[in-house]
């Protein structure tokens, strides 16, 4: 079983990030941040993750993550992003967005740059414009992509004092989470179970296209995008299930796997090893999803061993180009050849598990909890 250490910090978290590693560099992952919610005050945090596995003096391990730094944050941190080494983009249930500085010289964090009224309601209702929450963000630098629970869309540059394009009507519903799928493409996922692909080449406030589970109008909280196979999304909502889309093909997801007992949070294919992907959940649960060809013998349902496996799937559509499996193990169509390995990487229930990263062989996750749990041990 990899070790998994467990902080309590004393504030519900709500969002963690990995600080990337310098491209081309060696290092592995050593700082990561954390946002609050649902506190008197809230925090956003820097943390070390120190010599895990190396025994102290007293025989004991040194395993405990480091606070390097934290700033208060205005309202809930509805999500984070490191937009560079040195700056993270949050966003706020008050509907502002606020770039951090690190200060890595005196460990502090200050203010950068802010948006404050990124996210509003107009209208009927609302005499003026009142705050609406920010709860997605995605950044890739220079350029910084925002949603709301208004609907709406902004693009804001670093260092420019004004969103460069907002899309005000995006969507009726609230967006819950966005991605980029190509530099001018974005894909937002909305409370009713829909996808859309924005195109900001593109003049207009309507997407390019639209994807969503027939019938279904269940919310979507949270998508990711496979890092080498662009048109490969996973898709995670309300009922707690894993979609894999194609967005190339078809407006139907390519499989449905069951998943969680309770909303899914967050789902993140692996950065460099996208065969693995990983899901949190308000039903406690942390799982580690492998679906690389590899995985010895995956013919039992219940492998033994300490480990919490189970293999599940259901694909929906049955394309007849199957060669999809060779280019992404994601999009096999025949799930019976392709069975996953599920692993729960907690060693128990929990509270919440609102968010988490993933990056080179460790993983942070933050909890309802007060617990930030880390492992750098994910392929042991």
């Amino acid at each position: 079983m990899e070790e998994i250490y467990a902080k309590f910090v004393s504030q519900k978290i709500s969002k963690t990030r990995w600080r990337p590693v310098p491209p081309g560099s060696l290092q592995t992952a050593e700082t990561f941040a954390t946002g609050s919610w649902d506190n008197e005050e809230n925090y956003v945090s820097l943390w070390s993750i120190g010599d895990f596995g190396n025994v102290d003096s007293d025989g004991g391990f040194e395993g405990e993550h480091q606070l390097l730094c934290d700033i208060k944050h205005h309202g809930d941190v509805m999500d984070l992003q490191f937009f560079d080494q040195e700056r993270i983009v949050a966003a706020s249930s008050t509907g502002c967005v606020t770039v951090f500085l690190h200060h890595p010289n005196n460990q502090t964090l200050s203010v950068s740059q802010q948006w404050t009224t990124a996210h509003y309601h107009t209208g009927p209702g609302s005499p003026s414009r009142s705050s609406a929450p920010c709860t997605g963000v995605v950044c890739d630098n220079p350029e910084i992509v925002t949603v709301g629970e208004d609907g709406r869309i902004n693009l804001f540059r670093a260092d420019h004092k004004e969103a460069v394009r907002t899309i005000d009507n995006a969507d009726s519903s609230t967006l819950h989470a966005v991605t980029f799928l190509r530099t001018p493409e974005i894909l937002t996922v909305n409370s009713i179970g829909q996808l859309k692909i924005w195109d900001f080449r593109k003049q207009g406030n309507e997407p390019s296209q639209i994807l969503s589970l027939t019938g279904d109008r269940v919310p979507l909280h949270c998508v990711d995008r496979h890092p080498s196979q662009q048109h490969v999304v996973a898709t995670g909502g309300q009922d707690g299930m894993l979609s894999v889309w194609d967005v190339r093909q078809g407006t139907m997801p390519v499989s449905l796997l069951k998943a969680h007992e309770a909303e899914m949070w967050e789902v993140h294919f692996h950065p460099s090893n996208p065969d693995h992907l990983f899901t949190c959940s308000e039903d406690g649960s942390l799982w580690h999803w492998d679906a690389s060809t590899d995985v010895p013998e995956k013919s039992s349902l219940f492998n033994q061993g300490g480990r919490n496996s189970t293999f599940l799937s259901h694909s929906i559509s049955n394309q007849a180009n199957v060669h999809q499996s060779l280019i992404s193990s994601w999009l096999s169509t025949d799930p019976a050849k392709d069975r996953i390995e599920i692993t729960s990487l907690l060693p128990s229930r929990t509270l919440s598990v609102n968010s988490l990263d993933v990056l080179g062989p460790c993983l942070v996750c933050g909890t309802d909890a007060e617990a930030i749990y880390v492992t750098r041990q994910l392929f042991s």
